[in-house]
């Protein structure tokens, strides 16, 4: 009855217009709190919201009637403020809903942003997981199903491997090569140069000069293997030995291909490995002067290499290292593997000992090279030594010669290679002429070797053989070509000139001009000599043979020759002579009379003539020969003549 009452006195006492803007602003309020809060639930969810109320001490007045501590509660869980308590007041509520409106705008930007990038990061793991997946299914499939073979591989393998079954006995080079320093006949001056130059501590850079088949890379190799046995050699007993020839080594000078410094692949021409030109790194690829590194490098013909490549090489010798450039490494790159960075910024090492051998003069070296390697020469071969080391490979091949058959061979070669290559031609023809069965009891009888020196066209090395008869009108001079002597054949005959003073001197001009000199200079010390005037006579002066004579060393031999000529006196046919003549009757010193020596040696001499000067030059008693250093034409002369 009371509720009734109440009704029906509200009914007759309506609300004033206050009161209803008042209930209808604070329902308003409720909603745009009951918004924010759904707004925060939806960020957060309703578990999630519930949980941070309680951690802030909010989750009481998060449900309070009150629309003040509702606030307050949105306050904490927005700003996570645990330490707010002030109940806002009534003009301060719009502004503190606006802020909080506010924040949380800014909580859903970032948070849609996040969930982009994270949607994103996903994509990209799932897509790369999906890439490395499938590259461990293809690594495994290759493992096992080895799918990089076909049946066209596989029978090319297969035909390799029944290659590497078939093998012929070792080629006779191979088997009569020398296998110790012992058997390398007639370089013992040079083997024990070598030998003092890499056994050291501190080993030197070595230039080799000689002529060829000497054994100068056997003897470089062999010296090797010897001082890695040394006490204080800088080498390990794994020393590497790379052996190269200048005549091959070609190289392209934007460096894109260089097989002794070693160049750069780059990633789109040149092949780099193929993960390298997926992403752009160049590959350097080091050479023999790498590969070489803690041994020696062997440059074969060295005379024969470029220029601009011995300079490269001497760079190299001055860092110890080979260095890389390309237009495409870039070291900010991530991609860059760190041996390729490496090699970049530090180079290769490339810290050896170069041994360079040639069969050209020293003018062919670059002068800057030369200067940084010390000098050895190896000796020209005598016959006799030629005869040592063709009996040396007989018994090698097990064969049966006889002294005269090494000596036949002398005649033909100065090259130990070629005097082995004659042995085993001959070797092979007796083989066949005896129908032998085996290879025991092979005897080499003279016509095998003459069939081989026919075969192939060879002539005897010396064709100017001394002799015990002294001859009227002719001298033996001496002259050299590289590093083989060779004795040249001088002669000379006088008439008297129908009529005096005007006889004419008569010489071949294929002997050149300087041998032209000679013969005039000649003339000059015939005449304070022996009192003769050559414009009495007619005289004819000729190099038997018509070579070239480059230089005045043929000046005494012609002195000689003119003065046999003109007084009848025989010369000694066992002796020869060098030196240059002066007018006034000095004999002056000359080059190349160590080589000289030996062209001698070959035509038989016994008796050396040359210049006083020169004899430093020789040896006491080189080569079993009786050397004579004279200072005077009359010097000359007395040991020439026959007494």
């Amino acid at each position: 009855m009371k509720e009734f009452f109440d009704k029906l006195i509200g009914k007759m006492n309506p609300p004033k217009e206050e009161e209803i803007k008042a209930i209808k602003e604070d329902d308003q309020l409720s909603r745009q709190v009951a918004a924010i809060y759904g707004l925060l639930a939806a960020i957060l969810g309703s578990d999630k919201l519930v949980l941070r109320a309680g951690k802030l001490d909010a989750l009481e007045q998060m449900r309070s009637d009150d629309i003040k501590e509702r606030i307050l509660a949105l306050e904490k869980l927005v700003y996570e403020n645990p330490t707010l308590d002030k109940l806002p007041e009534d003009e301060e509520i719009p502004k503190i809903l606006e802020g909080l409106e506010e924040e949380i705008a800014d909580i859903m930007a970032r948070r849609t942003v996040e969930e982009k990038i994270e949607k994103k990061i996903s994509d990209k793991m799932d897509e790369r997981h999906q890439e490395y997946v499938k590259e461990i299914k293809m690594q495994v499939l290759k493992e096992e199903n080895a799918s990089v073979e076909n049946a066209q591989t596989l029978k090319r393998y297969a035909d390799l491997e029944a290659m590497d079954e078939r093998k012929l006995t070792k080629s006779v080079m191979e088997l009569l090569r020398p296998s110790s320093l012992a058997e390398v006949v007639g370089q013992e001056r040079a083997i024990e140069s070598l030998r003092a130059k890499l056994s050291s501590p501190y080993p030197q850079h070595l230039i080799l000069y000689g002529p060829p088949g000497v054994g100068k890379t056997t003897a470089a190799r062999l010296v090797l293997e010897e001082a890695i046995q040394t006490k204080f050699t800088p080498f390990e007993k794994e020393a590497p030995f790379v052996e190269t020839d200048g005549t091959t080594l070609r190289w392209d000078p934007r460096d894109m291909t260089n097989p002794l410094m070693g160049s750069v692949h780059d990633p789109i021409y040149q092949g780099a490995k193929r993960d390298l030109a997926e992403t752009g790194v160049p590959e350097p690829k080091p050479g023999l002067v790498t590969e070489a590194h803690g041994g020696i490098l062997f440059i074969d013909e060295i005379g024969e290499m470029d220029a601009m490549l011995q300079n490269k090489l001497l760079k190299v010798l001055e860092d110890k290292r080979a260095y890389f450039d390309s237009a495409y490494y870039d070291p900010s790159d991530e991609n860059v593997p760190k041996y390729i960075r490496k090699l970049f910024e530090e180079g290769a090492p490339a810290d050896f000992v170069l041994i360079g051998a040639t069969t050209r003069e020293a003018g062919y070296i670059n002068p800057a090279l030369r200067s940084r390697c010390a000098e050895i020469y190896f000796e020209p071969l005598t016959p006799q030594h030629i005869q040592k080391i063709v009996l040396n490979a007989a018994e090698k091949l097990e064969v049966n010669i006889s002294p005269e058959i090494a000596a036949l061979i002398s005649e033909y070669t100065i090259e130990g290679r070629k005097a082995i290559n004659i042995l085993a031609d001959a070797y092979s023809l007796a083989l066949q002429r005896g129908n032998h069965t085996a290879m025991s009891n092979v005897t080499i009888i003279k016509d095998d070797i003459y069939k081989v020196v026919q075969v192939s066209r060879l002539s005897p090395f010396v064709n100017n053989k001394s002799s015990k008869q002294a001859e009227v009108g002719k001298v033996f001079g001496l002259g050299v070509s590289g590093f083989l002597g060779s004795v040249i054949e001088i002669e000379a005959v006088a008439f008297p000139a129908h009529e005096k003073g005007k006889g004419t001197i008569r010489f071949n001009q294929t002997a050149g001009s300087m041998a032209k000199d000679s013969v005039f200079n000649a003339a000059a010390v015939v005449r304070k000599t022996t009192g003769r005037d050559l414009s009495d006579y007619d005289v004819h002066v000729n190099v038997i043979g018509g070579g070239n004579i480059d230089g005045p060393s043929a000046g005494t031999a012609i002195l000689a020759a003119l003065i046999s000529a003109l007084e009848e006196k025989p010369i000694r046919q066992e002796v020869a002579v060098t030196g240059e003549i002066s007018i006034q009757g000095r004999v002056r010193p000359v080059g190349g009379v160590f080589e000289k020596a030996y062209g001698a040696k070959q035509a038989g001499i016994t008796t050396l003539v040359i210049p006083k000067e020169n004899e430093k030059d020789i040896p006491k008693g080189h080569l079993g020969l009786e050397i004579h250093g004279v200072e005077t034409a009359e010097e000359a002369l007395n040991i020439l003549f026959e007494k």
